[in-house]
C-alpha cells in the first residue's frame, strides 16, 4: 500500500452562505453535496512508516496547492465531483430511509414485523411518515446474529418487496446473499443494502453489476458472529476509509458502475462506542469518495451506552441527535427506524439551512 492523503471538509457552511461563498470560490462544494466548506484537514499515511501527519488549508490554497501536488488534485477532484441522481433523487434535502425488519430477532424491533402482512402495513405507514425508500430486511445482523438460509429470508422478504414496489414505494432490499439481490431486484426493489460492502457472497458483486442498481457498500469486519471481537483499530476514521476503498475498488472490477455506489461507515459493525462517535465526529472525510453518503445509527447500542438508556426504543432523542449531526455534516441519506420525527427534523434543519 502506498502513501494515502484524506481530506476531511471543515468550516462547513449551509444553504444561501455556503452557496454565495462556492460560487465566489471562497468554499468548495460540489452538485449533490449540501454543504459547502471552506477549510481541509488534510491527512497524510506514510506507506514506509506508517505515520500520519495533518495540516490544514483553507480551501483557495488547497485549490492553489493543487496545481503543483496531483495526490491533492486527485483528492479535491473527487470530494467536488457531482453526486448523481438515484432513483429519481436529486439528493437536493436529505432522504429518510424507513427501516423495515421482516425478522423475529432484530435487536430493536424484533418479531414486530416478522409477518409479510405486518411489514408491509408497516412499510406503508413509514411512506405515510415521511420515508423516502423503505429499507426491507429478512436477516438480522445485530451482533451474534446467526445466518439465514436463503429460502427462508426469500420467504420474508418477497412478499414485502413485491407489495411495497407495486404501490410505486422505492424500496431497497437489505441482504447479504446474491440469490436474494437478485430475486428482490424482480420483485421491485431498486436499491441493494449489503452490511458486507459485497464480501458474505463471493456472486454478489457480479450480481449488482448485472442488476444495474444502485448499491450501498457498508464497512464491516467479518460477520456478526465474530465482527465485535475485531474492532482494533489504531485510527478507526482512515482505516475504515481504507477498507471502504478496497470494496469500492473490488465493485468496479467487477463491474458495478461508479456512479450507482452509496457508502456508509457501518456504525455499530465492528466498532466500539468510542470508534462510533470518532468517525461521527469525523464524518465528513467520507464525502472524499465523492459518492453519496447514506449513515445508519438509529437505536444502536452506542446510543444507548451514551444516552444510559438500555431500552433500544427509548432512544429516539439519542437517534435523532446522531441523525441531525449526519444531516448537517452533509450525509445524503440517513436510515432510521423513527421515521416520523426524523422527517421532521430533516425539514426543520432544511429551513434553517434555505
Amino acid at each position: 500500500m502506498g502513501d494515502a492523503l484524506y481530506l476531511r471538509p471543515a468550516g462547513l457552511v449551509h444553504g444561501r452562505d455556503g452557496r454565495e461563498l462556492a460560487a465566489a470560490g471562497l468554499a468548495g462544494a460540489a452538485e449533490g453535496l449540501p454543504v459547502a466548506f471552506t477549510m481541509l484537514e488534510v491527512t497524510h499515511r506514510c506507506a514506509s512508516t506508517g505515520e500520519r501527519s495533518r495540516r490544514w488549508l483553507g480551501w483557495r490554497r488547497a485549490v492553489e496547492r493543487a496545481e503543483s501536488d496531483a495526490a491533492l488534485k486527485a483528492a479535491l477532484d473527487r470530494l467536488t465531483a457531482p453526486r448523481a441522481p438515484l432513483c429519481g433523487f436529486d439528493f437536493s434535502r436529505p432522504l429518510v430511509m424507513g427501516i423495515v425488519n421482516v425478522t423475529p430477532d432484530s435487536f430493536s424491533d424484533g418479531g414486530r414485523h416478522d409477518d409479510p402482512q405486518r411489514a408491509i402495513a408497516h412499510g406503508r405507514a413509514l411512506a405515510a411518515a415521511g420515508a423516502d425508500i423503505l429499507d426491507i430486511g429478512g436477516e438480522s445482523t445485530r451482533p451474534g446474529a446467526a445466518v439465514v438460509p436463503v429460502e427462508e429470508e426469500l420467504r420474508r422478504v418477497i412478499p414485502v418487496i413485491e407489495a411495497l414496489a407495486a404501490e410505486g414505494h422505492v424500496v431497497s432490499v437489505d441482504t447479504r446473499k446474491a440469490v436474494v439481490m437478485e430475486r428482490a431486484v424482480r420483485a421491485g426493489a431498486r436499491i441493494v443494502n449489503d452490511v458486507s460492502g459485497l464480501t458474505f457472497d463471493a456472486e454478489a458483486a457480479r450480481a449488482v453489476a448485472a442488476l444495474k442498481v444502485p448499491v450501498v457498500l457498508m464497512h464491516m469486519r467479518g460477520t456478526p458472529t465474530d465482527m465485535m471481537a475485531r474492532a482494533a483499530y489504531e485510527d478507526v476514521v482512515t482505516e475504515v476509509y481504507d477498507e471502504l476503498a478496497a470494496r469500492i475498488d473490488a465493485a468496479l472490477k467487477a463491474g458495478v458502475a461508479e456512479e450507482r455506489l452509496i457508502i456508509d461507515p457501518g456504525l455499530g459493525f465492528a466498532k466500539t462506542t468510542d470508534d462510533n462517535m470518532a468517525i461521527l465526529r469525523r464524518l465528513t472525510m467520507f464525502h472524499g469518495f465523492g459518492r453519496p453518503l447514506l449513515v445508519g445509527a438509529s437505536r444502536k447500542r452506542f446510543i444507548g451506552e451514551v444516552t444510559q438508556v438500555a431500552d433500544p426504543a427509548g432512544r429516539v432523542a439519542g437517534s435523532l441527535a446522531v441523525a441531525q449531526a449526519a444531516v448537517a455534516a452533509g450525509a445524503q441519506i440517513v436510515r432510521v427506524h423513527d421515521v416520523a420525527e426524523t422527517a421532521r427534523m430533516a425539514r426543520m434543519v432544511r429551513a434553517l439551512h434555505a
